[in-house]
């Protein structure tokens, strides 16, 4: 059985809804319980910590399996099997967070290279701001933030390194923004000894195909429809499909059957679309996982 490590925070609620839909629901008794169950005979302990945290604990062998941000498997310099992309953010399906580089818009400075050396640098992700600067020849002091990094400048701290997904945040506090250092996305990732036993590989690999399913499938759903045998060729070529669209004869009609996956923001256009080149009896399926 799989030892299964969750992140609590930012990432916690996305976390539920992908297992729930992946008929992985993780119980527990409050909202604030560390400890949790999953009812599936492939998944034994369950805990909720700090996405933080993860990483370590899946090096260390606490845990077989975990999800966190890439950006804490780098500033954790931690060594782990990514197993997947989940593709996902605090606020739902979308594009990466940042791991920015922020200075007052009053300082002038615009680019990485204009920060002073001894200049003070606040920031959770202590390592990361380390190498960047080390990397760039620039000697500064990196400082501890345990949040609201931004209200550290000017008094505090000269710049800032944080998490951003849109940077609309900073600039209202009056930073601009002047490197991304990492772009982070949310990972699913496996211990390398567990992922080296075959038993725990394959629980993994099982496991792994149920999320898959769920990411695959959202934004999209199934249509099916009815169109005659004079207007099926019209009909599919308005069509998008994964493949090909699935075409079968109705018994002892010139009527054919016709379905395909396509992607829910298209359905408005499509199904007039359909409606014009013949189709009939248009269906609209919602979808739970796709396994390919």
């Amino acid at each position: 059985m799989l030892s299964l490590v969750l992140p609590k925070g930012s990432l916690e609620q996305q976390t539920l809804r992908l297992f729930e839909e992946a008929d992985l629901p993780i119980r527990r008794k409050s909202d604030r319980e560390y400890n949790a169950t999953i009812d599936d005979p492939r998944i034994g302990q369950v805990k909720i910590l700090r996405p933080q945290e993860i990483p370590q604990y899946i090096q260390q062998g606490y845990f077989d399996l975990g999800i966190t941000g890439l950006d804490w498997i780098q500033e954790t310099n931690s060594t782990v099997v990514d197993i997947m992309d989940l593709a996902f953010s605090k606020q739902g399906i979308g594009a990466p967070v940042k791991i920015v580089l922020a200075v007052a818009q009053e300082s002038g400075i615009t680019d990485p290279s204009q920060i002073r050396p001894g200049s003070r640098i606040s920031t959770e992700y202590l390592d990361l701001t380390r190498r960047y600067f080390a990397k760039l020849g620039i000697s500064v002091e990196v400082f501890p933030s345990y949040g609201a990094t931004e209200a550290k400048v000017p008094e505090i701290a000269d710049a800032i390194v944080d998490v951003t997904e849109t940077g609309a945040t900073l600039v209202r506090h009056g930073m601009r923004i002047i490197a991304v250092i990492l772009e982070s996305t949310t990972r699913l990732i496996a211990n390398a000894n567990a992922y080296d036993d075959s038993e725990k590989r394959q629980q993994i690999e099982e496991i792994t195909t149920l999320l898959s399913g769920v990411l695959a499938a959202r934004g999209k759903v199934l249509i099916k429809l009815n169109v005659s045998e004079a207007n099926l060729e019209a009909v599919v070529s308005v069509l998008p499909s994964m493949k090909a669209p699935t075409v079968s004869r109705l018994f002892n009609t010139d009527y054919y059957a016709v379905e395909t996956v396509v992607v829910k923001s298209d359905i408005n256009l499509l199904i007039p679309e359909l409606k014009r080149k013949g189709a009939e009896d248009i269906l609209e399926i919602p979808m739970l996982k796709i396994v390919k």
